[in-house]
């Protein structure tokens, strides 16, 4: 009697378990669903029309700055106001809503999107920033004319001396104060935002490819336009190879020209976009396994990371820096500069006098 209560016991009670069950693996579905670690990472790296610091809406505190839409829409004109009417994503206000932060018309018309997004206010930050600071430095070297730097000017001095000096002098030689404003406007615009970049909540500003791509654009330009006869002449007729192979080189060298620039971009937009993935999918593991255990690990490896962005930050500063120099040197050089070491191989070879003899 025991063993056949027992058993209906076993039986009447299944279904509930197996309810409870189901619900279990609902609810862990659903919280599997509720965090997308690549979602997050990819909203984190990627621009947005709202400026997102810290919480979410609903659960407890937040903050998010709502920035200007600026909508031009051919027939309808210009549309503007703030960023709060489109969010959650799919709400619809003026006929326009945001789709994985595109804007885009319900009606499916042409948008042309001009608003202020996050990678725009932190690029008007920046400048603000820098202009302040060099301000700031410029009226230390007029104040403390013929006198020790002081103040912020001391810490930034050494900075413009060695772009000067080791980047620019070496690489472009006597024509380089021409070129110089542009090396250490690139420089410190690189370094600035990717240090803003490695702060809580910043944009990913030197991370986003339309931002590189300018950089690399205005490179190829200066290259272009300051190049003389004897960068032309060693591109449609490559010195040193036979004459049946010259014709061969003539689109090498061409790919050449726009390949350099478009490493540029890559490699900058490459390095920091990687920093930051990297730096979020050890904060992530934490939620992926949903357990405290994995924190120590996870944080202490995020914040090695985050410590070596901050070496990376001058050091892409840095070869962007310097391969823009280098190709500016190779299109300014003349002729003649191979014989004093300038911009070419042989830049400890002894400089020739006058009579033809070396000393």
């Amino acid at each position: 009697m025991k063993r056949l209560l027992i058993a209906l016991f076993c039986v009447l009670s299944f279904p509930v378990f197996a309810q409870e069950q189901t619900a279990s693996v609902h609810e862990a579905n659903k919280e599997e669903e509720a965090f997308n670690a690549g979602e997050l990472i990819l909203h984190h790296v990627g621009d947005s029309h709202e400026w997102h610091f810290f919480g979410e809406e609903g659960e407890g505190p937040h903050f998010t700055l709502p920035l200007p839409v600026m909508a031009y829409q051919p027939g309808k004109g210009l549309s503007v106001f703030s960023s709060h009417h489109l969010y959650p994503e799919g709400t619809v206000h003026e006929g326009l809503k945001l789709e994985h932060e595109t804007l885009e018309a319900v009606d499916g018309s042409k948008v042309y999107d001009l608003s202020i997004t996050k990678n725009v206010a932190s690029l008007l930050l920046s400048v603000v920033l820098l202009i302040a600071v060099f301000f700031t430095v410029a009226g230390g070297y007029r104040k403390n004319h013929g006198h020790a730097p002081k103040g912020v000017q001391s810490f930034f001095e050494p900075i413009i001396i060695f772009v000067r000096d080791e980047v620019a002098k070496k690489a472009i030689g006597p024509k380089y104060e021409r070129y110089l404003p542009y090396l250490l406007t690139i420089f410190f615009f690189i370094w600035f935002n990717n240090l803003l970049g490695l702060l809580p909540g910043a944009a990913n500003l030197t991370g986003n490819l339309a931002v590189t791509f300018l950089f690399a654009f205005l490179t190829l330009l200066i290259t272009t336009f300051s190049s003389n006869k004897y960068y032309w002449s060693h591109i449609f007729w490559t010195p040193g190879v036979p004459l049946w192979l010259r014709p061969i080189m003539i689109p090498v060298e061409l790919i050449g020209v726009i390949s350099k620039p478009f490493s540029l971009m890559v490699r900058l937009f490459a390095n920091v976009t990687a920093g930051h993935i990297i730096i979020l999918s050890f904060i992530a593991l934490i939620f992926i396994f949903n357990t405290i255990g994995i924190a120590p690990l996870s944080i202490a490896f995020g914040l090695f990371i985050n410590v070596l962005e901050l070496l990376v930050a001058i050091l892409q500063a840095y070869i962007f820096t310097l391969l823009t120099a280098m190709y500016i040197g190779g299109a300014v050089e003349e002729h003649h500069d191979h014989d004093y070491g300038i911009g070419g191989d042989d830049a400890d070879a002894p400089l020739p006098v006058a009579g033809g003899h070396a000393h």
